[in-house]
C-alpha cells in the first residue's frame, strides 16, 4: 500500500471527485468563482497557470475513486463555472481498503470532516458523493471571511476553519449571519480576539498574561 505523495499531476473530471466533508460556505465558493472569472478573462494561459498552480490533493479510495482532502471550495467554484477537469496530486493510495475501513483511516488521519451544517457529527454514509451535493454552512463562510481579514492565521491544522465556524456558531445568531453578514463579521472579529478563543488554531488575540 503506497502512502507516499505522488508529485505528478493527474487530470481528473471534477464530477468524479468525492468530498470528505459535508458542507462548504457558499459565500466563499462565490468569492472563488469571482477570482476564477477575473483570471479567466485575462488570458487562457493565465487560466491554465492558475489550475496548474492550485494542486488539488486527493486520496484514492475503494475502486480507485479520488477523494478530495482539501480545496473543496475551489473545486465547487470551478465546477459551477463549467470547468470539467482539474489537476490532482495523489497523497495516498488506500484503494485496497474496504469502504468502512477507508473512512475510519481518513477520520483518524484528519482527512475527514463528517459534520453537517448544524455542526452535528453524522454517519460516514451521509457524506455526499459529489461536490455539487455539499450543503451550505453560513458559519463556514463567516470563518473564511474572518481569516481573510486577519481574524486568525492560516495553519496546517486540518479543518481549522470548521473549528472557527463551530466557535462562531455558538455565539453569533444565524439570523444575523444571513441578514447582515458584515455586521456578523465585525462581531466575529471581536469574538476571535477574546481569550476564550485562544485554544483555536491560528488565534491572534491579545498576548497571554
Amino acid at each position: 500500500m503506497n502512502h507516499t505523495p505522488d508529485p505528478r499531476l493527474h487530470p481528473v473530471l471534477i464530477s468524479e471527485l468525492r468530498p470528505t466533508q459535508m458542507t462548504v460556505g457558499y459565500r466563499e465558493v462565490r468569492r472563488k468563482q469571482k477570482e476564477w472569472l477575473e483570471i479567466n478573462q485575462k488570458a487562457v494561459k493565465k487560466s491554465a497557470d492558475f489550475l496548474g498552480s492550485h494542486m488539488i490533493p486527493v486520496v484514492l479510495g475503494p475502486k480507485r475513486r479520488p477523494y478530495l482532502i482539501d480545496h473543496h471550495h475551489l473545486a465547487r467554484a470551478l465546477s459551477d463555472e463549467g470547468v470539467s477537469r482539474v489537476l490532482v496530486t495523489i497523497v495516498a493510495n488506500l484503494s485496497v481498503l474496504s469502504k468502512d475501513a477507508f473512512f475510519v483511516v481518513l477520520d483518524n488521519r484528519g482527512w475527514l470532516h463528517p459534520f453537517d451544517a448544524h455542526g452535528r457529527r453524522r454517519a460516514y454514509d451521509d457524506i455526499p458523493k459529489s461536490i455539487t451535493k455539499m450543503d451550505d454552512d453560513p458559519y463556514r463562510s463567516l470563518a473564511g471571511e474572518l481569516r481573510a481579514m486577519g481574524g486568525y492565521a492560516k495553519t496546517s491544522t486540518p479543518f481549522s476553519e470548521f473549528l472557527w465556524a463551530d466557535y462562531m456558531r455558538r455565539r453569533v445568531p444565524l439570523g444575523l449571519v444571513e441578514k447582515d453578514f458584515d455586521k456578523a463579521l465585525q462581531g466575529a472579529l471581536e469574538l476571535a480576539r477574546a481569550r476564550e478563543a485562544d485554544y483555536l488554531p491560528g488565534w491572534c488575540g491579545p498576548e497571554r498574561d
